[in-house]
């Protein structure tokens, strides 16, 4: 994209500062400034504080609500006539997360590769849209879809694997034909949650082995000429269990491990945040004793904790609390 398109892409961006766009907007500007072109960058941050200032959040939301209308219109499977995907509403997507410094930046480089896809056309280069996240369950996965589509201002599809497949004989490959070419030439997010329903390695059971290898061979001739608008993310539990062919045709792998101290001690903090903590609680010390514990977890530990608290009429989440909400929880950890 030449400075004549850029600057005009800047102009239509509009919001407050916390607004995620406008970060991935202020990274663009960093980047020109490490290239050199510091009028550029000049230019580009004055129409940025211009819009930020004039902005407020109520016509933030106006401006969003267009997004909302154009929407996909979502294939339907031939036997029963059901959407083979599901759109979730931009207001109901997840996107408050505590990601480690290295998942982040990785997010943050899909979506300013999104808004530079013309750029890096121009130079013979394609953004990453066919993204496979992998990791334990309740690690923030599809989350961290659900946060690209919002920080993009995408509509945002999950993708229905229970009408996908289907028992007869070729209309699985048929109903994923038919999605994949309605979101060709539509700018969205399209999730295909537990990718490895479908995406398993061939010949993994004996038993249907051949509609298995139909479906698998479908999905590479897919992913592999899929370039279209929006960005395709798969997730898994089971990165070992995903077809090696199919696994070669995604643009970027990243994995969401579990938190560390740092992370947890952050996500019991926002997650409590809402009633007071005992004085003598160290939110520290619950990190070390939750280490090890998806995400998912912790949030739940935490809001049992809280809902014991306000259950039992007390001013404050005492220890005990939390500490009886741990041991009802770290059975179900995985």
């Amino acid at each position: 994209m030449n400075q004549a398109l850029l600057t005009r892409l800047f102009k239509t961006i509009e919001g407050d500062k916390s607004t995620p766009l406008i970060k991935v907007a202020y990274s663009i500007i960093e980047d020109e400034k490490k290239k050199g072109h510091l009028n550029l960058a000049d230019r580009l941050n004055a129409i940025l504080k211009i819009n930020t200032e004039n902005f407020d959040s109520q016509e933030f939301k106006k401006v969003l609500k267009p997004i909302k209308s154009n929407v996909i219109k979502i294939p339907l499977d031939r036997r029963y006539q059901l959407p083979l995907a599901t759109h979730i509403e931009h207001d109901f997507l997840r996107r408050e997360m505590v990601l480690s410094k290295s998942v982040e930046s990785k997010i943050i480089r899909i979506e300013k590769e999104h808004l530079a896809r013309e750029r890096l056309k121009h130079h013979g280069l394609k953004s990453r849209k066919k993204i496979l996240f992998y990791g334990s369950s309740g690690c923030g996965k599809s989350m961290a879809a659900e946060k690209i589509a919002w920080d993009l201002g995408l509509p945002f599809y999950k993708v229905r694997f229970d009408t996908i497949i289907s028992s007869y004989l070729g209309e699985s490959a048929a109903n994923l034909q038919k999605l994949f070419q309605s979101a060709e030439d539509f700018p969205c997010v399209l999730l295909l949650d537990e990718f490895d329903i479908i995406g398993k390695q061939r010949g993994s059971n004996s038993k249907d082995v051949g509609e298995i290898h139909r479906i698998v061979n479908i999905l590479l001739g897919l992913l592999e000429e899929y370039d279209g608008e929006g960005i395709l993310i798969a997730t898994t539990n089971l990165e070992g269990s995903l077809d090696d062919a199919l696994f070669r045709r995604f643009d970027d792998f990243i994995e969401l491990p579990r938190p560390s101290e740092a992370e947890i001690a952050i996500l019991l903090e926002q997650s409590l945040s809402a009633l007071r903590l005992n004085k003598n609680i160290d939110l520290g010390n619950y990190a070390k004793k939750l280490l090890g514990m998806s995400y998912a977890i912790v949030v739940k530990i935490a809001t049992d904790a809280a809902k014991k608290t306000i259950i039992n009429s007390h001013n404050e989440i005492s220890a005990q609390d939390l500490d009886s909400a741990f041991e009802e929880n770290k059975v179900i950890n995985r």
